[in-house]
């Protein structure tokens, strides 16, 4: 009778860690490089060597991972953050918390927030050298001119529209006097998937609380929508992901 009642409970744990059958301890994600030349792919102790886009393995779980990409004459970076995997949920119906246990031990209660990925590659021998910190007259401001280590922070941009083809302008706001505040500037069209630099000059960790992008989405026939992102936020998360659903004008 024990051991019917052992195996009983062992069934029962698999049955209902659904995320780790379904989803397993892994996710694939498909990465290229901004160059799209060959280079070596290293990611949580895998490595891959790539030429063009690439399926590849990263680990589930809520901590985010780093793909590395590396050749002769280029490195660059990028990180793979994750979000809830719904396939959990289903847990619930079979039997709920000894399947959740097991999907939270194994990782698979994460997978990463999209599955594809471009590496922003940069020369070896055009790598910014550091420079000693410039000394600053009394009282004086930057005003947002000054050269500061995240004004080129290089993030992920995924903007998609409802229907395709609608012009994409960003500006910024801000509310602090180290960044200026900037016209409507065109991005491009949509679909928009890019990994490229915010450009924001004066633009701190500090600062980023106080300054704000705002995404506009246009299009013949169509009303103008816009989006606003937090910078601290699109710094921290490395991505900017907006989907506009447009309306018919009347």
């Amino acid at each position: 009778m024990k051991k019917v009642f052992i195996i009983g409970l062992a069934l029962i744990t698999i049955l209902t860690s659904c995320a780790t059958i379904l989803s397993g301890t892994k996710a694939k994600v498909t990465v290229s490089t901004s160059t799209g030349e060959p280079a070596t792919i290293r990611v949580d102790g895998r490595t891959y060597n790539v030429n063009g886009p690439t399926r590849i393995q990263v680990n589930r779980g809520f901590k985010s991972s780093k793909i590395e990409a590396e050749n002769a004459n280029s490195y660059g970076s990028i990180d793979v953050n994750k979000k809830f995997n719904a396939t959990t949920l289903w847990n619930l119906l079979l039997g709920g918390i000894p399947g959740f246990v097991v999907d939270g031990v194994s990782g698979a209660m994460g997978k990463p927030v999209t599955d594809m990925y471009t590496i922003y590659m940069q020369a070896k021998n055009n790598q910014p050298k550091k420079e000693e910190p410039k000394k600053e007259e009394p009282k004086e401001k930057v005003q947002g001119l000054g050269t500061t280590s995240l004004e080129q922070t290089i993030i992920r941009w995924d903007i998609q529209s409802r229907p395709q083809g609608a012009d994409i302008f960003w500006r910024v706001v801000s509310k602090t006097p180290e960044v200026k505040s900037t016209n409507n500037k065109y991005l491009m069209t949509t679909p928009y998937e890019a990994t490229k630099a915010i450009d924001i000059k004066g633009l701190t960790y500090q600062t980023s609380s106080n300054v704000r992008i705002i995404l506009r989405c246009e299009k013949d026939g169509y009303m103008p929508q816009e989006k606003e992102f937090d910078v601290r936020m699109v710094i921290d998360q490395e991505e900017i992901s907006a989907f506009f659903r447009l309306v018919k004008e009347e």
